[in-house]
């Protein structure tokens, strides 16, 4: 084997594992937690007695 068939098997398997990423990203049955992880950034926040109980530990150390 020279190193340009060990280059071409590299090529072969790291396109191989590009088009398995593709295929799971695009993958009707992830569609939900994809919806779901898009969303976060727009979570509501902790409520404000947990925000009160969070600043009041805070002051006392």
């Amino acid at each position: 084997m020279d190193i340009g068939t060990i280059r071409g098997i590299g090529t072969a398997v790291v396109f191989i594992a590009f088009i398995g990423v593709v295929l799971w990203a695009y993958s009707s049955r992830r569609k939900d937690s994809f919806d779901e992880a898009a969303n976060l950034p727009f979570a509501d926040e902790p409520t404000s007695s947990v925000r009160d109980e969070q600043s009041s530990r805070s002051n006392n150390q």
